[in-house]
């Protein structure tokens, strides 16, 4: 692993992008990678391309939480590093989002981050090590129009990562917050022709959790914001 501070890794909410590409950087530095989503099928391609372990999961379901980290953990040894990068976007008006929707989705955004991270937590204090890595966007810091279920979500898992960190950083286990402040790159959306890199490479956000990773506790990140080069503030 030439360095690498971690032997195991689990990214709960994986899909192509942003965890597609930290999955593969984390195998590189010889890291053995569970990755987890919701139905097993998307997950074949990554696994049987980089290595990985796939593993079925719910993560609004504290139960399904406990036992993908129960699976993981016999299959993988002790999770050293986890990621948690579900998502789910509900755009639409205040006055017309069906609540029901909006409470489905602050439990994909934020409830399952914490589902996540609590069983995250409960077997890495023991050993005193440890990471948990927790993606954010634009909507962690910012909420726009049209977008309050995204913004509401995400602002709570940034309240949880610094709650969290404040928490369990004095016990040895590293929390980090990400906020991906820009659209992610992918076949689908490419950077404009006529402004190269305005989108975030998911490969440069893959290498920048790796980056957190590797530093020394002395100098800890809790939260870096990532956001391309052209972003009109």
């Amino acid at each position: 692993m030439s360095g690498f501070p971690y032997r195991t890794a689990l990214i709960v909410g994986t899909g192509p992008g942003i965890s597609t590409s930290l999955a593969r950087r984390l195998r590189a530095a010889g890291v053995e990678v569970g990755v987890a989503a919701r139905r097993l099928e998307k997950l074949r391609t990554l696994a049987a391309d980089n290595g990985a372990h796939a593993f079925e999961v719910e993560a609004t379901s504290a139960e399904s939480v406990a036992s993908l980290f129960s699976a993981a953990t016999e299959r993988l040894g002790d999770i050293d590093i986890v990621a948690y990068n579900a998502g789910a976007r509900l755009p639409g008006s205040l006055l017309e989002l069906d609540p029901r929707a909006v409470e489905k989705a602050i439990a994909v955004n934020a409830s399952g981050g914490f589902l996540v991270a609590q069983q995250a937590a409960r077997r890495m204090v023991p050993r005193g090590k440890g990471a948990i890595l927790f993606t954010g966007a634009t909507a962690s810091v910012k909420g726009f129009a049209n977008s309050a279920a995204f913004a509401m979500g995400k602002f709570a898992l940034r309240g949880l990562a610094q709650s969290a960190a404040r928490e369990l950083g004095p016990k040895g286990i590293h929390v980090a917050h990400f906020i991906i402040d820009g659209a992610v790159r992918s076949p689908a959306r490419p950077s404009p022709s006529d402004q190269p890199d305005s989108t975030l490479d998911p490969e440069a956000i893959a290498q920048t959790y790796m980056d957190v990773l590797r530093q020394p506790r002395s100098a800890w990140s809790l939260e870096i914001e990532l956001r391309p080069w052209v972003e009109r503030f």
